[in-house]
C-alpha cells in the first residue's frame, strides 16, 4: 500500500480529513488543492465543504483501501467536543455576517480561550454547554448548544481575571467584550447576557506622530526599493497595513493621483490620494520588479505580502532613522492625517480619506495638530 491510511469523519455538511502517518506530498498536495478546504490547529485536521463530493473523490484519489470514515459500524465517529462544536457555530455565525478573516481569527481565539479558562474553574461555578432541543432560528442538524448557569457572573469573572492578572490595552479588552456579546447574542440567542457585559471606558491617549523630517528620513534610509515605496504608500495614502498588503496594481490610478482601496475597515470601498512622488516610486518599483496579482506579493506570487513583514520593514526604517519613538504602520497614517490637517484640509475631507465611519474618530488628530 503506497501512503497512509486517510481518516475522513463528517461535520455536518463538511469534511474532516486527518492524513495518517506514512502520507506522501502527492496526498498533501491533493488536499492542499481542494477548493475552500482551511487547516484546524486544535485538531490538527483539514476541515473542507461540501462532505459529500469529497469524500467520492478522496475514494478515487486515495483509494478504498486507504480511506476509513468515522461513523461506519466499523469505524465510530470520536464524541464531539462541546467547546468545538461551539466554536464551529461561532465560526459560521462570522462568516455568514461577512466578518473579515483577521476579525474571525481574533474572536475565534478569544471566544477559545474564555472556554478554556472556563473549563479551568473550580467545581463551585456551575457552567457547561449542554445539548438542547432545536430552537427558532434553525440549529444545526446535531445539537443546540447553550452556555447555562451563571453566565452573567461567569463573564465577569473571567473578565475581571484578564484586567487583574494581565496588563490589558483598552483595544484587546474591547476585543474580548465584543466577542463575547457575538457568542451570546447572535449564537446562543441570549441578547440580556451580551447587553450586560460591559465595554471598557474609552481611551483619551493621543496617537504617536512623526514630523515630516522623520518620514523623510525613514525614506533616505531605506535603500531597498520594495520597502521604500511600501513606507511611501502608507504615508502618502494613509493606508491600513492590512489595506496596503491586499493592494493590487489596478488599484492606483495615475493619471488621476489616486488609490482605490477596496474592501478596507468594514468592508467599504474608498478612494484615496497619491502622491506624484509615490506614483513615480511605484513606477520605478514596477519596471524593476513586474507584478501581475498583487502589487506587493510575498514569498509565493500568488500571495500577497504579510501585514507582519510590512511591520517588521517599518520598524527597521526607524531605527535607521534614529527615531527613537514606537513607529508602526499606523504610525504612518496617523502621521498622514495630523500633516493633512496641519496644512489646512478640511476634517470632513481627512474622514473620507482615511475611511472613518465616524467623525468623532477623525477629530483626535485636532488634539495632536
Amino acid at each position: 500500500m503506497d501512503g497512509g491510511i486517510v481518516h475522513l469523519r463528517r461535520i455536518g455538511s463538511r469534511l474532516e480529513i486527518t492524513l495518517g502517518p506514512g502520507f506522501t506530498s502527492a496526498d498533501l498536495a491533493w488536499v492542499k488543492a481542494l477548493p475552500g478546504r482551511r487547516w484546524n490547529r486544535e485538531t490538527k485536521a483539514w476541515i473542507v465543504p461540501h462532505g459529500a463530493a469529497v469524500l467520492e473523490a478522496a475514494k478515487q484519489h486515495f483509494g478504498e483501501d486507504r480511506v476509513r470514515l468515522a461513523g461506519t459500524p466499523h469505524h465510530p465517529a470520536p464524541p464531539v467536543d462541546p467547546a468545538e462544536a461551539l466554536l464551529e457555530r461561532v465560526r459560521e455565525g462570522l462568516l455568514l455576517r461577512g466578518y473579515s478573516p483577521h476579525t474571525r481569527k481574533v474572536y475565534l481565539g478569544h471566544l477559545r480561550r474564555f472556554l478554556e479558562w472556563c473549563d479551568q474553574r473550580p467545581d463551585d461555578v456551575d457552567w457547561t454547554i449542554t445539548s438542547r432541543p432545536a430552537a427558532s432560528p434553525p440549529s444545526p442538524p446535531d445539537v443546540e448548544e447553550q452556555l447555562r448557569g451563571e453566565a452573567e457572573a461567569l463573564v465577569r469573572r473571567y473578565l475581571v481575571d484578564l484586567v487583574e492578572t494581565r496588563r490589558l490595552s483598552r483595544s484587546y479588552h474591547s476585543q474580548v467584550v465584543s466577542a463575547l456579546r457575538f457568542l451570546f447574542e447572535t449564537v446562543l440567542l441570549r441578547p440580556r447576557i451580551a447587553l450586560a457585559i460591559p465595554r471598557p471606558k474609552r481611551s483619551t491617549r493621543l496617537p504617536e506622530v512623526l514630523s515630516p523630517a522623520e518620514v523623510g528620513r525613514m525614506l533616505t534610509k531605506t535603500r531597498n526599493l520594495k520597502h521604500r515605496v511600501l513606507l511611501m504608500l502608507l504615508y502618502s495614502a494613509g493606508l491600513r497595513v492590512g489595506e496596503l498588503v491586499r493592494l493590487r496594481p489596478a488599484d492606483l490610478d495615475a493619471d488621476r493621483g489616486m488609490l482605490r482601496v477596496r474592501s478596507g475597515k468594514g468592508g467599504k470601498d474608498r478612494s484615496t490620494l497619491l502622491s506624484p512622488r509615490a506614483v513615480q516610486a511605484v513606477r520605478t518599483y514596477r519596471a524593476a520588479y513586474p507584478t501581475r496579482h498583487w502589487l506587493f506579493p510575498g514569498a509565493r506570487p500568488e500571495r500577497h505580502l504579510t501585514t507582519r513583514s510590512v511591520q517588521r520593514v517599518v520598524a527597521r526604517s526607524a531605527q535607521a532613522a534614529g527615531i527613537l519613538k514606537p513607529v508602526t504602520p499606523h504610525t504612518l497614517r496617523h502621521s498622514f492625517a495630523t500633516h493633512l490637517l496641519e496644512g489646512g484640509t478640511n476634517l470632513r475631507i481627512i474622514q473620507e480619506l482615511l475611511g472613518h465611519a465616524s467623525s468623532r474618530t477623525t477629530q483626535i488628530y485636532t488634539h495632536v495638530a
